[in-house]
C-alpha cells in the first residue's frame, strides 16, 4: 500500500466516524425535546421536627416527642459512615438559604411600599459592610441632614429598620410587625407615623446609637436581620434603648430576639415590643437598668 492509498483509507475512516457521531447527536437531541412536567418536592419544606429516618427505633414516639421541642437535626440516621442523601440535601439547601440571606440586599420595593425614609450608613457595598463593621454604625453628613430634614425632631419613639445580616428576615417580618407595634402602642396612648420609620441599608446594631443622637429621640427601637443559621434564615431581633448615645454600654439595650415564624411570630412580637416601649418611656430606662426598675416596682 503506497502513501496515497493510506491517506485515502484514513480519510474514509474519519468520514465514517464523523457521520456516526452526527447521527448519534441528532438522535439524542430529538430524545431530549420531550421535557418532563414533573416537579420535585421542595426539600426545604420538610419539617425537621417531624422528619425521622431511624430504622426500627426502640421508642419512636419518645424520640418524636424530643424532636418536637427542637429544630436540631436528630434522628437523621446514616448509610455506613455517611448521612443519608435526604439529610445532606437539606443541609445544603439550608446553608444556601443562609448565604443568600447574608449576601443579598433587601428588595428595594419594600421600604418604598411601606413608606419608610431610606438611608444608608457609610458603607458603600455589601463587601465593605461585612469587612468593616465600624462603618455600618455611623452616617455621613449628607445622610444626617436627610434624616433631620425628613423625620419628626425629638420623637418619643424612633423606629428603625436595618437590613443587618439577613435581608430575608426583614422581607419576611417587617410588613407584619410594624402595624402590630402601632396597634399595640394605641393601648398606651402612644404612636409613631410610618413615614417617620427610617430604613437603614448596611446597618449594624450600633447605628441606632448614632440615630439616637441625630433624632434626639427618647427611645430608639431598631428592627434588624440577624445572622442566619441552618434552622432559619429569617430571624429578626429588636434592639431597644432609652436615649442611646455613641459608645454607650451594651447592657443598656433591651433585646427581643428570635422573631420569625418558627420562633416568636411577628404579630406577637409587635405587641410585646409595644409593651416594652411604654415601660421605657415611663421608667426612663432600658437594658439591665430597666429590669432593676421593674423589680423595684413589684
Amino acid at each position: 500500500m503506497n502513501e496515497s492509498e493510506l491517506k485515502s483509507m484514513i480519510q474514509n475512516i474519519l468520514t465514517e466516524i464523523t457521520d456516526e457521531q452526527s447521527k448519534a447527536a441528532s438522535s439524542k437531541s430529538t430524545d431530549t425535546n420531550d421535557v418532563s412536567d414533573e416537579v420535585l418536592p421542595d426539600i426545604s419544606e420538610i419539617d425537621l421536627k417531624k422528619q425521622f429516618l431511624v430504622p426500627n427505633p426502640h421508642d419512636k414516639e419518645g424520640y418524636l416527642k424530643i424532636k418536637s421541642f427542637t429544630p436540631a437535626r436528630l434522628g437523621m440516621w446514616r448509610t455506613g459512615t455517611r448521612y443519608k442523601t435526604a439529610s445532606i440535601l437539606r443541609f445544603r439547601a439550608d446553608h444556601a438559604a443562609a448565604q443568600d440571606a447574608v449576601f443579598s440586599d433587601v428588595d428595594p420595593e419594600l421600604p418604598k411600599k411601606m413608606g419608610f425614609l431610606e438611608t444608608q450608613t457609610t458603607c458603600e457595598s455589601k463587601d465593605e459592610y461585612l469587612t468593616r463593621p465600624d462603618r455600618g454604625r455611623k452616617f455621613d453628613d449628607e445622610m444626617i441632614k436627610k434624616i433631620k430634614d425628613n423625620v419628626t425632631s425629638h420623637p418619643k419613639i424612633q423606629m428603625i429598620v436595618g437590613d443587618g445580616l439577613s435581608s430575608a428576615a426583614i422581607e419576611a417580618n417587617i410588613p407584619d410587625i410594624i402595624p402590630a407595634i402601632q396597634q399595640g402602642l394605641k393601648v398606651y396612648g402612644l404612636s409613631f407615623e410610618t413615614k417617620d420609620v427610617i430604613f437603614v441599608k448596611y446597618a449594624r446594631v450600633g447605628a441606632e446609637d448614632h440615630m439616637g443622637e441625630i433624632t434626639d429621640a427618647d427611645v430608639v427601637c431598631m428592627l434588624v436581620g440577624e445572622r442566619p443559621g441552618l434552622v432559619t434564615a429569617k430571624s429578626m431581633s429588636a434592639y431597644i434603648a432609652y436615649k442611646p448615645t455613641i459608645g454607650m454600654a451594651e447592657s443598656k439595650r433591651t433585646v427581643v430576639s428570635n422573631i420569625h415564624d418558627g420562633g416568636l411570630p411577628a404579630v406577637e412580637a409587635g405587641a410585646y415590643i409595644a409593651e416594652m416601649l411604654d415601660k421605657m418611656l415611663r421608667l426612663k430606662k432600658s437594658g439591665i437598668e430597666l429590669k432593676a426598675a421593674e423589680n423595684a416596682e413589684k
